[in-house]
């Protein structure tokens, strides 16, 4: 069999691959797979079947790479190629467990800031007695929130970080910041994390079948390469049981290397300094 990728197509020119990924394509070909197009924005849209439209039929398992979906969004996307023949190689439940800090959080317990949760409506903001309730559980002192995939971190004061936790009148502020600045977008709900102090950038591991297949900078400081210690790391992402997945990990001020994020590596982004093909050329061939 060959391996086939799904990718983004570019919106200005749906018949190329969105120039985000036209390196990682490029691989894909180099290395003898075939590369296949999904309309995201009709995904998006809620428009399934012109999603897929030009995705041949009867093509058997794929893998995607492209932007980042909700897991509503995904698994309506695996159904509508189910139908046509195409199978994604990362089952539905398994990208959201990948994808959404409460599918992966307690597998990586003690190897990652303790967290709590709550599903919620974007727009829903709890009350602050609510939130205090929620909290009880994490130690006392800084904390962070975001929803169950991202947070904003580029409204750091504002949106994310809370300097005592036990200042339920300060969370409640910072929690109903992120929920009116993710909008529609609210991923999930609303995630509490206790605050860590990180010393230098962070790395990106990238797990195919639960072996370490990449290890490189993160995306967002591709000019910083750490290397992290990944021993206690490997246990709990073949515990997971996904088949590509990436942790994000930060040395803690104390010399403890710790896994700040986790996520499908189907909708990672891969750092510019890093060569498409160390990647690819370990994807595997589904059978």
């Amino acid at each position: 069999m060959t391996l086939t990728v799904l990718f983004c197509a570019d919106p200005v020119n749906p018949r190329r691959v969105d120039p985000h990924f036209a390196r990682e394509a490029a691989a894909v070909r180099d290395h003898y797979g075939d590369v296949v197009l999904l309309d995201h924005d009709a995904l998006q849209h809620g428009d399934v079947a012109a999603a897929v439209r030009r995705v041949p039929a009867d093509l058997g398992p794929v893998w995607y790479r492209g932007w980042m979906v909700t897991s509503a969004e995904y698994a309506r996307l695996a159904a509508a190629l189910r139908e046509r023949g195409t199978f994604l190689v990362a089952h539905p439940l398994d990208y959201q467990r990948a994808h959404e800090l409460p599918g992966w959080h307690d597998t990586f317990a003690g190897l990652t800031p303790p967290s709590v949760w709550c599903e919620l409506r974007p727009g829903t903001v709890p009350a602050a007695r609510d939130l205090g309730e929620l909290v009880r559980p994490l130690a006392t002192g800084p904390a962070v929130v975001k929803d169950y995939v991202k947070s904003r971190k580029h409204e750091w004061y504002e949106a994310c970080y809370v300097p005592d936790i036990r200042n339920t009148g300060r969370l409640h502020a910072v929690v109903q910041k992120m929920i009116e600045l993710q909008r529609e977008f609210l991923a999930g709900g609303l995630v509490v994390r206790e605050y860590e102090a990180y010393a230098g950038g962070e790395a990106r591991v990238w797990w195919i079948d639960g072996e370490p297949a990449l290890i490189g900078p993160h995306p967002d400081t591709p000019e910083v390469e750490p290397f992290p210690v990944i021993d206690a790391v490997g246990p709990a992402v073949r515990a997971l049981g996904c088949r590509f997945i990436t942790t994000d990990l930060a040395r803690r001020t104390d010399g403890q290397w710790r896994v700040v994020e986790v996520g499908d590596g189907q909708v990672s982004d891969l750092p510019s300094t890093v060569d498409p093909m160390d990647l690819y050329a370990q994807l595997p061939v589904p059978e």
